[in-house]
């Protein structure tokens, strides 16, 4: 019994900490994605739709220079979209061309970069260099060094623009794999025939996740009211309020989480007090012993109950050595697979902060502690001339 209540308490601490790691790991993982493509924060005109055909809003190397000295920002960076149909013989695709200027930051992409490399833009000439994700270059059948035609429809008009296959990336994140190519934004401004200064709004990446609002309403405070050259308002915009739905699925997870720790929490009290009461009930006749030698109820409630937290904290290393060794092996082997296609990843992502880690042992330690104190009482209901006849 006592190996049960043992393997009860390792196997709940182990799953809470699984569940822990899995929820914040792909919590962070589908977020980093989204923030790659789309930054923490965009400032676009304020009349732009939600679609990629956006409207042209102006920013001066002042605006920028405002916006890059706002406390929390870490990066700014122009960019312009514009929605085409890549052609390759008879296959089509419906995309999104993403221009990015020179001072674009391209670690996300880096990170995520299968083949070939990412390109560098000049200050005089554009350039036909472009990224293409893995997932768009196995539909089209293209390969690194490959050249292509991008067709746009302009007030009207199909007007094309040739480009060629420098980088491949896959971030798994299919929504966004199948539908963007990165490219140069003078491709962009001069489809829309934009003044230089021109573009479809800015990328901001700031310091710190949890400070995303603060900082939003801090950039606010900087541009909100203000206008470009041409009287357009600057309009702000959070990583969240572009993609409310697949935040709203991410916080979904904690519920899910906190059901299976309060799962997990009765699953270890249940056994931690059956334990313990079977434990009792074999040393019955000990207990009346105890007592009729002058032992007091308190002193023999203390005996069980430290002996008791000796379970508790076996249980608790083995609990912690499987959850941190099963999270460990499936962050760095990724054992367990996911379809990307559904959860934006392809395999579980495991993270584990060491504060939370410390957390949930605190936490099962001291409600264990409280669970065994409150089971110790029965022995006070213990009868010494009883229990020493006791079979």
């Amino acid at each position: 019994m006592v190996h049960i209540a043992t393997g009860g308490i390792a196997i709940s601490l182990a799953v809470m900490l699984i569940a822990i790691g899995v929820v914040i790991g792909f919590k962070q993982e589908v977020r980093n994605k989204l923030i790659g493509f789309g930054s923490h924060i965009q400032v676009s005109a304020s009349f732009s739709n939600q679609t990629y055909e956006t409207q042209p809003i102006q920013f001066d190397s002042t605006t920028i220079s405002l916006l890059r000295n706002t406390s929390g920002v870490k990066h700014v960076q122009r960019f312009a979209t514009q929605p085409g149909i890549l052609k390759v013989n008879e296959d089509f695709q419906g995309v999104v061309l993403k221009g990015v200027d020179k001072d674009f930051n391209w670690d996300f992409f880096k990170k995520n970069l299968v083949e070939g490399s990412t390109f560098e833009l000049s200050d005089s000439t554009s350039s036909n260099q472009s990224l293409i994700s893995k997932k768009m270059a196995d539909l089209m059948q293209l390969s690194l060094g490959d050249k292509y035609h991008i067709y746009f429809v302009i007030n009207g008009k199909v007007r094309v623009r040739p480009l060629e296959v420098t980088g491949i990336y896959s971030s798994g994140f299919s929504d966004y794999d199948k539908l963007f190519i990165i490219g140069d934004i003078r491709h962009v401004r001069k489809l829309n025939q934009w003044e230089d200064d021109q573009c479809s709004g800015v990328e901001i990446e700031i310091n710190d996740f949890q400070k995303l609002a603060e900082t939003s309403d801090a950039i606010y405070s900087s541009i909100g009211n203000k206008r470009d050259q041409s009287g357009n308002f600057y309009m702000i915009k959070t990583i969240q309020e572009i993609n409310p739905q697949i935040f709203s699925w991410l916080d979904l997870l904690d519920m899910n989480a906190k059901v299976i720790l309060i799962l997990m929490m009765f699953v270890a009290g249940f056994t931690m007090i059956s334990g313990l009461l079977i434990l009792i009930l074999d040393r019955t006749n000990m207990i009346g012993v105890l007592k009729a030698l002058g032992a007091s109820n308190i002193s023999v409630q203390k005996l069980f109950f430290y002996v008791s937290l000796l379970i508790v904290g076996k249980g608790m290393i083995i609990g912690n050595l499987l959850g941190l060794t099963l999270c460990f092996l499936q962050k760095n082997l990724h054992i367990i697979k996911l379809d990307p296609d559904v959860y934006y990843v392809n395999a579980v992502p495991v993270e584990i902060p060491f504060i939370y880690i410390i957390l949930v042992n605190i936490g099962v330690f001291f409600i264990s502690s409280l669970i065994l104190r409150a089971s110790t009482f029965i022995i006070t209901k213990i009868s010494p001339i009883k229990s020493i006849r006791f079979e």
